[in-house]
């Protein structure tokens, strides 16, 4: 989305076939952001509960019989509205794959984390929390991002934050408070950037635990976010488990392909 150029998603695709050794693919499979209104072509979205058989169903093909693209999942109820593209692929190919049960919570953390709630396999509900966007905002101007420069390390300040997001209903609020005990130089919190990153977590968790019953979260995501989220929900009196993201992806698109084949 961010690198290729309008019409440009044709001549992306043969440089990428090129960078795996220029062998034409028998049938190629994308999911993610190719698939929406300003990726190469749309796919719908596709309302839960939504399972791979559901997708295999509902492929929007680009070229039939040779490249096709991964529907999108939706949820519309009582006024309440949400989507995904991509992070279907990898909850139900880690299910396929038999890395998460068939019933299980999942927590996607990144850019719009999601957190989704599976049943007998199938993508039941979910709901997206901004909260990487948001620490990027954060970081790249604004009245705070003198705090929230530098890298997040996991330790007290971040674990203070996260408690702070979630026993406080009001992270916007609290988020000031960064900047002021700087101004005041308190020294109650040393690393801004842990601190609001913990804050914001923590509100993200607020939001997602809320959701499932499950004691354990499936984590499927990159090991670095991994990690954040796992000493986060930890310190909601949850346990974790850890699913590398590219391997769930690879999981799901393989799963697919077999089943449209």
């Amino acid at each position: 989305m961010a690198t290729v150029e309008p019409g440009g998603w044709e001549a992306a695709f043969d440089d990428l076939k090129g960078s795996l050794g220029g062998a034409e693919p028998r049938f190629a499979l994308l999911s993610g952001m190719v698939g929406s209104r300003s990726g190469w072509r749309e796919a719908h979205y596709l309302a839960c509960p939504v399972s791979l058989s559901d997708l295999v169903d509902e492929l929007c093909w680009v070229e039939p019989g040779a490249i096709a693209i991964v529907p999108g999942i939706c949820m519309l109820r009582d006024g309440f509205a949400d989507v995904m593209r991509g992070e279907e692929t990898q909850v139900l190919g880690a299910v396929a794959a038999g890395l998460v049960p068939r019933d299980c919570f999942v927590c996607l953390p990144g850019t719009h984390t999601k957190w989704v709630v599976v049943r007998d396999g199938q993508v039941a509900q979910f709901r997206t929390v901004m909260t990487g966007e948001l620490f990027a905002m954060l970081q790249a101007g604004g009245t705070l991002a003198a705090q929230a420069s530098g890298p997040v390390a996991r330790g007290p300040d971040f674990d203070a934050g996260v408690d702070r997001g979630l026993d406080s209903g009001s992270p916007t609020a609290d988020m000031f408070a960064v900047r002021a005990h700087a101004l005041l130089e308190t020294g109650q919190i040393g690393n801004g950037a842990a601190y609001l990153s913990g804050l914001l977590i923590g509100a993200d968790l607020r939001a997602g635990l809320a959701m499932g019953e499950h004691r354990t979260v499936e984590i499927v995501g990159r090991s670095d976010l991994a990690a954040l989220y796992s000493r986060a929900i930890a310190r909601a009196a949850r346990k974790t488990r850890t699913v590398d993201g590219g391997m769930a992806a690879v999981a799901g698109l393989k799963h697919l392909a077999e089943l449209a084949e």
